[in-house]
């Protein structure tokens, strides 16, 4: 979706590695002799007011000592800047091997022993899935999330999510109001190629504990959650599914009937208790799957509010003049954040810098030509 850009792979149905859509951009940047800085960390973005006629608005501060002048900036920060562990992992024993998701490469990159991974989102059900699979032992944590299946009657999600206007069901995360986003639905594994779930993971071996809620040198409290936390993820599964079957039956659309129906297998899964002993588990490390919080402050103190948030319109439209933004989380959605959002703010956004610079050279050119 990137301008001028079609994919070029042999399989429209693959789910891309991280490595293959960083070569991906990488060959972009090339076609297009941009220019791009890689490892080069922003120190701090001052904003320097002034006219409207101003060539230079913003200096942006570089961590090898350079400067960048501009009149327009996009801060493509996110709403995803710093690893988050909850305050019970200082409780936990130091001889307990602790890493975030974010550190995490492969299973050979652990210690030797059991490993527990907090958090049932994407990341924590992938990174399970995949340990489980390499021969560890797999205790899984878990918290609220949604489940998707990956396939069904013969089609991959993203085509239905296509063909009846599901992706603002994918991205939105929950009820509006709420504190915290959830993440996009589970719904297969980390390769794209099998389904993925609290049943199909209890199904291999993973052992479902409840959400952790306390620490104590080697035993974690835990809520005694893992049933009502299934059925719930197995309620979003069976809503995606029957929103898919309605829309078949009701545009007469044929396709393939499923020999068995996807569903979350909750009769693999069982309860655990409130305690978790490490030790006695052999669990020499916990891999963290919790997230990840915003971190603003690198931009203009006048840009945020007295929560150090952005202020914004649309999550794109700063509050300075020629500040924007790209992959603001927007309420209780996470579209903004996606890579398909990419196109859509891109565009827009050119297309704002653009009508600024016809408009202070007074260029007789059309505002409202495309770009």
């Amino acid at each position: 979706r990137l301008p001028g850009w079609d994919y070029d792979g042999d399989n429209p149905l693959a789910l891309p590695s991280g490595p293959q859509i960083a070569g991906h951009l990488r060959r972009y940047v090339r076609d297009r002799s941009l220019t791009v800085r890689e490892h080069t960390p922003v120190q701090a973005v001052e904003s320097r007011g002034g006219a409207a006629g101003d060539d230079v608005r913003f200096r942006t501060r570089l961590h090898d000592g350079t400067t960048v002048e501009s009149r327009n900036l996009v801060a493509a920060i996110g709403g995803y800047a710093q690893p988050r562990k909850p305050i019970l992992s200082c409780d936990i024993d130091s001889a307990v091997h602790q890493i975030h998701s974010s550190d995490y490469r492969n299973p050979d990159s652990l210690p030797d022993g059991s490993v527990l991974v907090v958090g049932a989102g994407i990341s924590g059900q992938q990174i399970a899935d995949e340990l489980v699979e390499a021969g560890r032992r797999v205790f899984l944590s878990v918290g609220r999330h949604r489940a998707w299946p990956r396939h069904y009657r013969g089609r991959t999600i993203h085509e239905w999510m296509h063909v009846f206007a599901l992706y603002e069901d994918f991205v939105t995360a929950g009820p509006a109001g709420s504190s915290r986003l959830a993440g996009l639905p589970v719904c297969g594994n980390r390769l794209g190629t099998a389904e993925l779930n609290l049943g199909t993971l209890a199904e291999k071996g993973v052992v479902l504990v409840g959400s952790a809620r306390g620490a104590r040198g080697r035993e974690l409290m835990l809520e005694d959650n893992v049933l009502d936390i299934a059925e719930e993820s197995a309620l979003a599964f069976r809503a995606v599914i029957n929103k898919i079957d309605a829309g078949l039956r009701d545009r007469g659309f044929v396709a393939a009937d499923d020999a068995t129906k996807p569903v979350v297998n909750l009769d693999a899964i069982t309860g655990f208790g409130t305690r978790l002993d490490l030790a006695h588990h052999g669990i020499s490390t916990i891999l963290w799957c919790t997230g990840f919080r915003p971190d603003y402050q690198l931009l203009p103190a006048e840009a945020l509010d007295e929560n150090g948030v952005p202020l914004q319109q649309g999550g794109i439209l700063g509050a300075l003049p020629g500040l924007y933004y790209a992959g603001l989380p927007d309420g209780d959605s996470l579209a903004r954040t996606g890579l398909a959002a990419v196109a859509d703010n891109g565009r827009f956004i050119a297309r704002q810098i653009h009508i600024d610079h016809l408009m202070r050279t007074q260029s007789p050119e059309s505002l409202v030509a495309p770009v």
